[in-house]
């Protein structure tokens, strides 16, 4: 039988609450703003262009296993109809991204191929 990934390897999660820049950016900065007065998190940069794996405009907020319980489900319910990944951290990037993730609202492509296997490899 496999070794099943173990739990304790998460580090961390990302949350990366993606919006459109015409449409939906106001909408995500009230999300970010609500976020910042109710959760200890680190919000990353707005980014208005697609960056890295990501098809869409997109920032991420960054959060400990602690805080899991208590803010994933408060973004199910406050996502305002914004699309979210929120995925492990484990050191396996694309792995993360493509297989451990939990999508709110649409799933979104991934390019999987500008994702490292691993944290310090060629993606």
């Amino acid at each position: 039988m496999p070794e099943l990934p173990d739990p304790a390897a998460i580090r961390d999660y990302h949350a990366h609450i993606y919006y459109d820049p015409a449409t939906t950016r106001d909408a995500a900065a009230r999300l970010r703003d609500a976020i910042a007065e109710r959760f200890e998190v680190r919000l990353g940069r707005w980014h208005d262009v697609p960056v890295g794996p990501h098809t869409a405009a997109m920032y991420q907020a960054l959060f400990a296993p602690a805080l899991f319980a208590s803010f994933v489900p408060w973004l199910m319910l406050n996502r305002d109809g914004l699309d979210i990944l929120v995925h492990p951290d484990t050191g396996w990037p694309r792995r993360d991204h493509l297989s451990h993730g939990i999508w709110l609202g649409q799933t979104r492509a991934i390019k999987g191929e500008r994702l490292s296997e691993r944290d310090g490899a060629p993606a």
